[in-house]
């Protein structure tokens, strides 16, 4: 939810910010895209819930890509207009949590059948990787 502090952790966020339009609260997000692939960007909202369960302290977190706030598109940047996700953070009773993750986009264009592999196996484990790291240090700040 600390958009400036996922700046400073997340290597494939090239610019992010927040506007606020009609009582809406959207997020303007642009994702660097390895070479020779454009960027891709995202408007979207995105709400939190905090829940107990049994004791058991959940975090929801859910995110959809919306047109209602207006950023202007940028040559150059593939906006994608379908994106999806929900994380659910869990305690696991001790000092750590379980992470449950849906997520769906469209990133549109043509993504070589090399970058779609890479995404797979490389890029989502290392992703989950780097916020477990995020999470660890976000304590320590």
């Amino acid at each position: 939810m600390d958009l400036n502090y996922r700046t400073k952790w997340d290597q494939y966020v090239k610019n992010v910010r927040e506007k606020t339009q009609d009582g809406k609260t959207a997020i303007y997000w642009e994702v660097k895209f390895p070479f020779p692939l454009a960027n891709r960007d995202y408007v979207f909202v995105r709400e939190r819930q905090d829940m107990e369960l049994d004791g058991q302290k959940i975090y929801v977190i859910l995110a959809k890509s919306v047109n209602t706030v207006k950023f202007s598109e940028k040559p150059g940047i593939v906006r994608v207009k379908n994106f999806r996700q929900g994380v659910a953070f869990a305690s696991d009773g001790k000092k750590g949590c379980k992470v449950f993750m849906t997520y769906f986009d469209d990133p549109g264009g043509k993504l070589p059948s090399w970058v779609v592999n890479w995404a797979a196996k490389t890029g989502v484990p290392n992703f989950l990787k780097d916020m477990q790291k995020a999470c660890q240090s976000y304590r320590k700040r």
